[in-house]
């Protein structure tokens, strides 16, 4: 186990946490030790820097986890670059937005993907390269001597309206973070975590970072089916994995091979709560493992996690804080909520993040100084989220106060569905909410005003525009939408009308 070492450093040093020799990154073409992973780390900057861009400029990636996409997080940040990783699910839509908004100078990607913008979907002055063009040996850039504070990645989230936005993370967020969870989850250099979570999710990069600041080996997965991790778990002789519920819905459907299963040593879940069905047979399943349920946002990096001897006493609780960060129940008037009594949970601490990028109207409203009984100053995240603390200083989580959708581990903005279905005209008005559904947590669905005869033309329309996960599922029509006396849309009976019409059609909740 790691220790837990408060000091932050350049997030591009973690190439030097493992041994020379040992294993850092593991995939089909083979191993690179944490020297080659060094090497690649430093040549990938030197060719950023001969790119032309300047200290603070802005580089997305929009890719599979290739070799390159688990590279030029580090690479950026030794450039004194700003990282913007893209989820490679995402459409065209989406990618314009994240570029335009992130005002990115060099897009890095593949030509099939490139092929599918439009020359108005780059913001004025950025470049796309292929990643094929970028070195990952040769002669390089020394490790960066970059201040912890500064600003070194954004990571974009979907909030409750309007579209993704910013995260500002600086390095010593994410050295910090990576420390955290290296340290909780008792990750060793001998560990090699497969890692099936997308790049641009704070959950999928911050596998990357935590497992190389622990000395061991990543193995990156893009996978189509859940016998595909099953396959690769046996390849690489994996001992963690990392899911969300409707992950490990598919997994425990697929056929395990004993002696496959039994390679895994802890399981971590986030993006969604374990119900305590699915922990028995993940118990089953994978009887040598440690389970680790987690909680977190992306302003605050992670906040709890729950140590496995406590999951079966306590299958509803999200735990405690992690190191390095504060959690804690807040009344409406800024005092500390009593044992047992609904809060809001706050996160404080030197993992809070640096707030939006370019959006200082939603920075006040989420980032603002801590509690004044808190014991870390500064900022803290404002989460919006209801919890309650135990007597036993575990947190359960309540609710949300606002109306995100959580689909297949994603948070999904309903203003983002709403205005996509809207765009083309097929429908008068929408309204975009989540139905519980027990293998993607929840799916998306939509009331729209308008004629269903236009209904095959919007799924079709929809299919091409947005990501599978933004996909709506139930569609239901009506001439016009229910509205309050105030004249505005009458969204909690809609939703009671969504989800009974859903239940009625024999759709399990």
């Amino acid at each position: 186990m790691i220790a837990l070492d408060p000091v932050p450093h350049a997030i591009d040093r973690l190439t030097a946490c493992g041994r020379a020799e040992d294993p850092a990154l593991i995939d089909r073409a083979g191993e690179w030790s944490f020297a080659q992973l060094g090497q690649a780390v430093a040549a990938a900057a030197a060719w950023l820097r001969a790119e032309g861009l300047e200290p603070g400029d802005r580089v997305a990636t929009w890719l599979p986890k290739t070799r390159i996409a688990c590279v030029m997080p580090l690479a950026a940040a030794r450039a004194r670059l700003v990282h913007v990783p893209l989820n490679p699910a995402l459409r065209r839509a989406q990618v314009a937005h994240i570029l335009a908004d992130s005002g990115a100078r060099l897009l890095v990607t593949q030509a099939s993907r490139a092929a599918t913008l439009a020359l108005d979907d780059l913001p004025v002055g950025c470049t796309v390269a292929e990643d094929t063009a970028v070195p990952l040996a040769g002669a390089g850039l020394a490790p960066s001597d970059a201040d912890p504070g500064d600003l070194v990645s954004i990571l974009y989230t979907s909030g409750s309206t309007g579209r993704p936005k910013g995260v500002m993370l600086s390095h010593a967020n994410l050295w910090l973070g990576a420390i955290s969870v290296a340290h909780y989850l008792k990750l060793e250099p001998h560990d090699r975590v497969l890692g099936v979570l997308p790049l641009g999710f704070d959950y999928g990069q911050n596998q990357l970072f935590s497992t190389w600041a622990a000395g061991a080996a990543v193995a990156p997965l893009d996978y189509l089916t859940a016998r595909d991790v099953v396959k690769a778990v046996a390849r690489v002789g994996a001992t963690t994995l990392a899911g969300v519920p409707p992950l490990w819905v598919q997994l425990l459907e697929a056929e395990w091979p004993p002696e496959t299963a039994g390679t895994l040593r802890r399981l971590t879940n986030s993006g969604g709560a374990l119900t305590p069905q699915l922990v028995r047979r993940l118990r089953e399943r994978f009887p040598q493992a440690d389970l680790y349920p987690m909680y977190g946002l992306t302003e605050a990096f992670r906040s709890t996690y729950l140590d496995p001897s406590l999951v079966d006493a306590h299958p509803d609780s999200i735990g405690r804080a992690i190191p390095f960060a504060e959690v804690m129940a807040v009344r409406p008037d800024g005092t500390r909520a009593a044992p047992d009594e609904p809060g809001e949970l706050v996160h404080a601490g030197p993992l809070v993040t640096q707030g939006y990028w370019q959006d200082a109207e939603r920075t006040a409203h989420r980032f603002r100084p801590a509690p004044a009984f808190a014991r870390s100053g500064g900022m803290a995240v404002w989460s919006g989220d209801t919890v309650v603390e135990g007597k036993n200083g575990l947190f359960r989580f309540v609710g949300r106060y606002d109306e995100m959708i959580k689909s297949a581990g994603h948070r999904i903005s309903p203003q983002e569905i709403e205005e996509a279905v809207l765009s083309g005209g097929e429908a008068r008005e929408a309204v975009a909410l989540g139905i519980p559904d027990e293998r993607q947590g929840q799916i998306v669905a939509v009331m729209l005003a308008g004629d269903a005869m236009h209904e095959p033309i919007l799924r079709a329309r929809l299919k091409a525009e947005l990501p599978y996960w933004m996909q709506p599922v139930h569609y239901v029509w009506r001439a016009a939408l229910p509205r309050n006396a105030n004249g505005k849309l009458d969204r909690a009976l809609i939703r009671d009308l969504v989800r009974q019409g859903h239940q009625e059609q024999g759709a399990p909740e």
